[in-house]
């Protein structure tokens, strides 16, 4: 067991993101070291159906955004403060910053936006959509020769 002052990950703490992809930095200005645990999702099978859960913590509704085109169903969230905005006060320091992180499924050719049910609460953004049945090959009817 190890002592509370090295929270979950020991070596992330000890070493930072020295040995990680270049890819790992992408959401640390906007979103910190735990950007990259952003939009996970839970999938699950039911018999006419698919559910995914998506986490969204600290987003609002409307900030949120699901599309759905050419078979994948794309979550978009966008969050950040806006520049025009000035407040009285000179910052010492600013780290939050704007910026988007966005996730796509596919779904299957025969899903349009009106199949998809979109519920956000508490963090989760809820989808569920129906299965589409799988298209059949035509069957070949000409004998290959050899």
């Amino acid at each position: 067991m190890l002592p509370s002052a090295f929270s979950e990950r020991l070596f992330d703490n000890v070493f930072g993101d020295t040995f990680s992809l270049p890819s790992a930095f992408v959401h640390d200005r906007l979103f910190g070291k735990h950007g990259r645990n952003l939009m996970k999702a839970d999938v699950r099978e039911l018999e006419k159906s698919y559910e995914l859960d998506v986490d969204l913590p600290g987003f609002k509704k409307e900030e949120i955004g699901v599309e759905v085109a050419d078979g994948c169903l794309t979550i978009c969230a966008c969050k950040g403060q806006s520049r025009e905005e000035e407040k009285p006060g000179q910052y010492i320091r600013r780290e939050r910053s704007f910026g988007e992180c966005r996730r796509t499924f596919y779904v299957g050719e025969g899903i349009g936006p009106k199949d998809v049910q979109a519920k956000y609460e508490d963090g989760i953004l809820k989808l569920c959509f129906p299965k589409v049945a799988a298209q059949k090959e035509p069957e070949e009817k000409k004998v290959a020769i050899q």
